[in-house]
């Protein structure tokens, strides 16, 4: 069995090795993301970890709205330089409400952030899902974002420059499309949602407690699988990295459990 130790390092990979990316080089200068934290609409809550989603969102969609051409990084040239991105890794409850904000949450260090920003190429976002999500998980950023990008890394994706063009797509049809590039992935382990217009903006994949692909609860959600779905032209990237095995969490996930109980009110 592995030590916590050598798990996490297993996992800790350079954050421009990544084949959804078309070109990706983070800014000599890294801007300082604002302190994210709990409000009223969106309380600390500290709940049991019962499950897990991985949300990957689709960078063409969000770089075609007015907030994400703002985003130069993300979103310059035509198609944007992404094609999917880390959105996060979420702790999920035994029910409908999930833990979120469950410790204050400093400034992610700026060496964390430059590991990620070409995962999730968004300074304010890294530093919200640290605040939101990662601190339910551990006291460490670096441990959280180097689990979340591992997990990110080992994903395939099914040849989206096709599927953009295919007539009366249906949200069921991509789903088994995206399944079928992923060893030991089903259509029910995935949820879609979807912008105005039925245009695909993230993929949701659920895991249990082990971190294990597993059939999404009914009450998370999603479009319809029978609906429609159309998908915006993103950049061609080429994939020429080995397959990548999913992490072993094992071991990491009993060294950060102690953490996550400290959390409990």
């Amino acid at each position: 069995m592995l030590k916590a130790a050598a798990a996490l390092a297993l996992i800790a990979l350079p954050g421009t090795a990544l084949a959804q990316s078309a070109q990706c080089r983070p800014p000599a200068q890294i801007a300082r993301p604002v302190i994210d934290g709990p409000s009223d609409k969106q309380p600390k809550r500290v709940l049991p970890i019962g499950s897990y989603t991985l949300a990957l969102s689709w960078s063409p969609q969000y770089c075609a709205s007015a907030r994400g051409g703002q985003q130069t990084l993300q979103c310059g040239g035509k198609t944007g330089r992404f094609g999917f991105t880390l959105h996060g890794l979420w702790p999920d409850g035994f029910g409908k409400e999930w833990p979120q904000y469950c410790r204050p949450a400093d400034l992610v260090p700026r060496k964390v952030i430059r590991d990620n920003l070409c995962t999730t190429p968004s300074v304010q976002l890294i530093q919200h899902e640290w605040a939101k999500h990662g601190t339910c998980m551990t006291t460490r950023p670096e441990q959280y974002f180097s689990l979340s990008s591992a997990f990110y890394l080992s994903m395939r994706y099914p040849d989206m420059t096709a599927l953009a063009a295919t007539k009366n797509l249906t949200v069921a049809k991509f789903a088994d499309a995206f399944a079928r590039a992923n060893k030991g992935l089903r259509p029910d382990m995935l949820r879609v949602t979807t912008t105005r217009g039925d245009w695909l903006s993230e993929v949701w994949l659920c895991m249990d407690r082990a971190m294990q692909f597993t059939r999404c609860p009914a009450h998370q959600g999603g479009a319809a699988p029978a609906s429609y779905l159309r998908i915006a032209p993103g950049p061609r990237i080429a994939d020429s990295r080995p397959r990548q095995a999913r992490p072993a969490t094992a071991a990491l996930l009993r060294q950060m459990q102690p953490e996550r109980d400290a959390s409990a009110p």
